[in-house]
């Protein structure tokens, strides 16, 4: 296998000189082709010839081996295979782009591009510092049916990888969370023999590949099955016949057709991406799937408010000490609006159960929703309601006009749990009429998102996380999760996780309770996730009444904003822990999360002002937090520039900072 790979090397980088030597010196459409990043460190190699295939190397080292590219057409038409009549343009671009309510509000690009001009089509690459993505676009005179599309990842050496299989009855059509399997590549399918995205590679010289997409408009999503050396797409195809289930009159599919889209000729397709990261840290903040994403269709964007939200699901409306009895009704909301008006909380949720499940526009008697949205309206607390997502369909321009004249905030859209063409479209709906009524939107049983939250800014949050809901039925590994997708998933967009947990947990003393579920790992670790997730729409999942039992630490969660000015992660390691910095309105804010394992951090201020002295308030772990998990120490500390702060994490654990200048 080494003899292989030396070989492919060797051979990648004669390409890469001849590519060049081609383009130079002939107008002859070149076999090859090479495009290199800003930086020089990445280099995709095209080979054009016959069919297309692609290959990256970053400074010397092979990263992809030559991996087959195409697109197959209904009529036998096949894109990427036997067509030796194109011309190439290369240059280089850049942007800067306006992010509002992404882990940066800022962000600058430049990349280097070649565009592979065929007839009626065209391949374009692009090479990023951070990466590389292409996609295919299409100018037929008339509609086209998509039958496949090929795209290969395949790696030499075989690395580990970090696998989200897909699981249950329908492989292909889910709620997208999963834990990860961390395996060589070669041993795919262990769990399944489906596995959706993103997924992460790590070769043996410590480099790290991450497989993403963006731009996914009236295409299906991207999942991966296994092939030799490596992964290939394979997607979703279009329903042809569907059933209603009765519990919730969610739409599920029974029947699919033999296509996975139809769609106009004329049109681009989404991005496939390979980020690359030198070091673990550069993952988080790759802005990749973002900057592919379509750019912005909502204009003014003021009327869209991030913030936190008291939620009543996951803690099964779990008030004590009250006179009336708890559950979807309007006392129960009172009350949960009473507690987010006294610590400055801006949304609560009213979840399953106010309106009929079949029609989004009969509200149930024991909910007063429009009291509820004036006694809101009164404590400065606005509503968000609950959805399935095809009911909320059926009525779509009905309902976002009504709720929305009633004073409604936005809606929590649930159980989409498939990725095809339709569905897709169907977020499209959601997106554009939600818009037009000033309505937010946080999409739940979601595939992950694909760029659309620089699309339709107020997406304010997805789902398609293994959040913490996953512990009021089963016995994950929870703190190994939090280091971990964040990493991988959160990479995509950010992650309505729904954190907050009170009732906290060592590994052995953890109990599965529907009613009154409980976190694994520490309360510092949870205060840490409101830092460490991207979540601009961020839930506190427990009662109220766990919460007024602890006020301080309460009050700290609820001074961590959810949207930022900048973010960088100063340490960690996938799988491990992660330190995690943000900046907002000149304060700076800290998390830092680990897995089961204590560990010391050391925390490096060098990102403060210079000059400035600071006042940082640390919220951690007590010295007995691995063995009394709600335990915790609240400490103000004196620091500048030149500070380190050393922490000590427990088991499961985290630790929290708010930084501001004196």
């Amino acid at each position: 296998m080494d003899k292989i790979n030396a070989i492919v090397k060797k051979l990648i980088m004669n390409v890469m000189i001849l590519g060049l030597g081609i383009l130079a010196s002939c107008s002859k459409a070149p076999d090859f082709i090479t495009v290199t990043s800003p930086d020089g460190k990445i280099k995709l190699v095209v080979d054009l010839k016959d069919s297309v295939s692609y290959s990256i190397v970053h400074e010397g080292e092979v990263l992809v081996s030559p991996s087959a590219l195409a697109m197959k057409f209904e009529g036998g038409r096949m894109l990427g295979v036997g067509e030796a009549s194109y011309k190439v343009k290369i240059g280089s671009t850049s942007e800067s782009v306006d992010a509002p309510f992404y882990r940066q509000n800022k962000i600058s690009a430049e990349w280097n591009y070649a565009r592979v001009d065929y007839a009626d089509w065209t391949l374009e690459f692009r090479v990023y510092n951070e990466g590389v993505a292409w996609r295919f676009e299409t100018e037929f005179e008339s509609d086209a049916v998509v039958l496949d599309e090929t795209a290969q990842f395949v790696f030499p050496e075989d690395p580990m990888a970090w696998v989200p299989y897909s699981r249950g009855k329908d492989l292909i059509a889910n709620s997208y969370q999963s834990q990860y399997t961390y395996e060589k590549v070669s041993r795919f399918g262990s769990q399944s023999n489906l596995t959706f995205l993103p997924v992460a590679v790590k070769n043996k010289s410590g480099k790290t590949l991450l497989i993403c997409e963006s731009d996914l408009r009236s295409y299906p999503g991207m999942f991966l099955e296994g092939m030799e050396g490596g992964y290939s797409a394979t997607f979703a195809k279009l329903p042809d016949s569907t059933y209603i289930t009765p519990t919730r009159c969610q739409l599920k599919i029974a029947t699919r057709q033999d296509v996975i889209a139809r769609t106009e000729g004329t049109r681009s397709y989404p991005w496939r991406i390979v980020a690359v990261a030198e070091n673990d840290i550069q993952l988080p903040t790759n802005d990749l799937v973002y900057l592919l994403g379509e750019p912005r269709k909502v204009g003014d964007v003021s009327w869209i408010k991030p913030g936190l939200v008291s939620w009543e699901w996951w803690n099964d409306c779990g008030l004590t000490n009250i006179n009336f009895k708890p559950g979807v009704n309007t006392e129960t909301y009172k009350a949960y609006i009473d507690f987010a008006a006294r610590f400055n909380i801006p949304y609560i949720i009213i979840d399953e159960g106010w309106s009929a499940k079949d029609d989004i526009m009969v509200i149930k008697e024991a909910v007063d929703l429009k009291g509820l949205i004036a006694y809101g309206a009164e404590r400065n607390v606005g509503i968000i309601i609950w959805a399935v997502a095809n009911v909320l369909d059926d009525k779509l321009e009905e309902a976002c006009a009504f709720y929305s004249q009633m004073g409604v905030k936005g809606f929590k859209v649930d159980f989409f749990d498939r990725d095809d063409q339709r569905c897709v479209d169907m977020v499209y709906r959601l997106a554009e009429a939600a818009g037009t009524y000033h309505l937010m939107l946080d999409l739940h049983g979601i595939y992950k998102p694909t760029g659309l939250n620089r699309t339709y800014p107020h997406i304010i949050n997805f789902e398609g996380v293994f959040g913490l809901e996953e512990v009021k039925w089963s016995n994950p590994d929870m703190p190994l999760y939090d280091v971990t997708f964040p990493y991988i998933r959160q990479v995509q967009g950010p992650v309505d996780y729904t954190q907050g947990a009170y009732i906290n947990s060592t590994k052995e003393g953890f109990e599965i309770n529907y009613h009154k579920p409980m976190s694994q790992g520490t309360r510092a670790h949870q205060v840490a996730t409101y830092v460490v997730f991207d979540s601009p729409l961020a839930m506190l999942c427990d009662t109220p009444s766990h919460y007024l039992a602890d006020v301080p630490c309460t009050e700290f969660i609820t001074s961590i904003p959810t949207v930022f000015e900048q973010t960088h992660i100063i340490a960690g390691q996938i799988g491990e822990y992660i330190v995690t910095t943000r900046e907002k309105d000149g304060k700076w804010y800290v998390g830092a999360l680990t897995n089961w394992d204590e560990r010391e951090v050391i925390i490096n201020l060098s990102f403060l002002e210079k000059g400035k002295q600071y006042t940082a308030k640390l919220l951690a772990d007590a010295a007995d937090s691995s063995v009394k998990p709600e335990k915790y120490k609240i400490s103000t500390i004196d620091v500048d520039s030149a500070s380190e702060i050393l922490v000590k994490l427990a088991k499961g654990g985290g630790a929290a900072l708010i930084i501001e200048a004196k």
